[in-house]
């Protein structure tokens, strides 16, 4: 499955991906909120889950000022630049399987992770 690189990363800044299917999948999610104008996808990580760190997800309409943001066929998605330090390379993935489906952070920094796909340590 082929990813899409931001648009607006470049060179050796730290950089987040996304594969069609995620940004498909959250470009639809976007779509079911009830002033969809505006939204983004904001990732980050924050202490906690069995390996450490933990993934969180969630829509927001405004960029800090320690945000970076990253495009991907129309769609923005923002990350603090502290969580964006355990996230550099980053894929997000989507999966629509029944068993082990759903959302999908592929870390090249994650030095181990937890059965459920959700934590990690670096």
């Amino acid at each position: 499955m082929a990813e899409m690189q931001s648009q607006t990363a470049a060179g050796t800044e730290p950089t987040l991906n996304a594969t069609p299917a995620a940004i498909e999948e959250i470009k639809r999610l976007i779509g079911r909120q009830p002033d969809p104008e505006g939204v983004m996808l904001r990732v980050g990580v924050k202490g906690g889950g069995c390996s450490g760190l933990t993934y969180n997800m969630s829509f927001d309409r405004t960029v800090g000022e320690f945000d970076r943001t990253f495009t991907f066929d129309g769609l923005t998605v923002v990350v603090d630049t502290k969580s964006l330090v355990y996230m550099a390379g980053t894929t997000i993935d989507f999966s629509a399987e029944i068993l082990n489906g759903g959302f999908k952070f592929k870390n090249p920094k994650a030095v181990r992770g937890c059965g459920c796909g959700t934590s990690f340590s670096v």
